[in-house]
C-alpha cells in the first residue's frame, strides 16, 4: 500500500467512527498532541481518547489538504480543518486547526507515528 492510500484509509476510519479501523493505521507508540497541547502517548491512550470521540454523533469537520511530503520512510500530511461540535451545554460552536499527521513506513506498511493539532487564530 502506498502512502496516499494508507492516509485515505486512516480518514476514512475517522470518517466512520471505526475504532478497529483507525487503530489498524496507529503505530505502536504513537503521539496525539491536542489542540490545548495535551499530550497522549501510546495506542492505549489514543484508543480511549478516540473511543469517546467517535462515541459523540454531533461532531463534524471539513479536511482541505496544505501540505504533504514524502522523504524515505517517514511521510507528512497537512490539513486545514474546519470542526464544529457541541459543547458540554449542548450549545455549537466551531473552530479551525491544523492537523498535521506523521506516517512511518515499516515491513507492515505506513501507519501513524504523530498527529498534532495546531488552533488557528
Amino acid at each position: 500500500m502506498d502512502f496516499t492510500e494508507a492516509l485515505a484509509g486512516h480518514l476514512a476510519a475517522i470518517e466512520a467512527r471505526d475504532l478497529a479501523a483507525y487503530l489498524d493505521t496507529v503505530r505502536d507508540g504513537a503521539a496525539l498532541i491536542m489542540p490545548n497541547g495535551r499530550l497522549l502517548q501510546g495506542r492505549a491512550a489514543i484508543a480511549d481518547f478516540h473511543r469517546e470521540w467517535f462515541g459523540d454523533p454531533d461532531w463534524s469537520w471539513r479536511l482541505a489538504p496544505a501540505h504533504t511530503a514524502i522523504a524515505g520512510d517517514t511521510a507528512v500530511a497537512v490539513f486545514t480543518v474546519d470542526y464544529a461540535d457541541r459543547d458540554q451545554r449542548g450549545e455549537p460552536y466551531t473552530t479551525r486547526y491544523l492537523l498535521s499527521l506523521t506516517f512511518a513506513r515499516d515491513a507492515g506498511g505506513w501507519l501513524l507515528l504523530h498527529d498534532q493539532n495546531t488552533p488557528l487564530p
